[in-house]
């Protein structure tokens, strides 16, 4: 007998979710303690979306200091092939995902959203 078609979708997504949060996990330890760039330094990676043919990865990071957002954006690109160059070592894959780091703006938004709230709280 067959297994049921959405059973081995669920296996898929289950084996993407465990490498999306290996990578996560691996990356946010070399940006914080391997990469030379002190403008990585301050970079917190809020998820990773990896592809179902394990050929991209999304890196969704945001900084501590949105003033230097460009700055940093250019520091990982940069460090990009050093990222992966680490990941081959720490991460059961036989193939590493090429990484594409993408800004994260919602925790910004959150937090605007926050400060409308508390506005609307003490006018009330």
């Amino acid at each position: 007998m067959k297994p049921l078609k959405w059973l081995k979708l669920r296996g898929d997504s289950v084996k993407i979710e465990r490498i999306n949060t290996d990578l996560k996990r691996e990356i946010s330890k070399i940006l914080a303690n391997d990469v030379q760039d002190k403008n990585v330094g301050f970079v917190t990676v809020i998820d990773v979306e990896t592809s179902n043919d394990l050929s991209l990865a999304k890196v969704y990071v945001t900084v501590l200091n949105d003033e230097k957002k460009e700055q940093v954006m250019k520091a990982l690109s940069k460090a990009k092939g050093f990222v992966r160059s680490q990941l081959f070592s720490r991460v059961e894959l036989r193939k590493i995902p090429d990484l594409r780091f993408v800004y994260d703006e919602s925790i910004g938004r959150a937090y605007r959203i926050e400060e409308l709230i508390k506005e609307v709280d003490e006018n009330v």
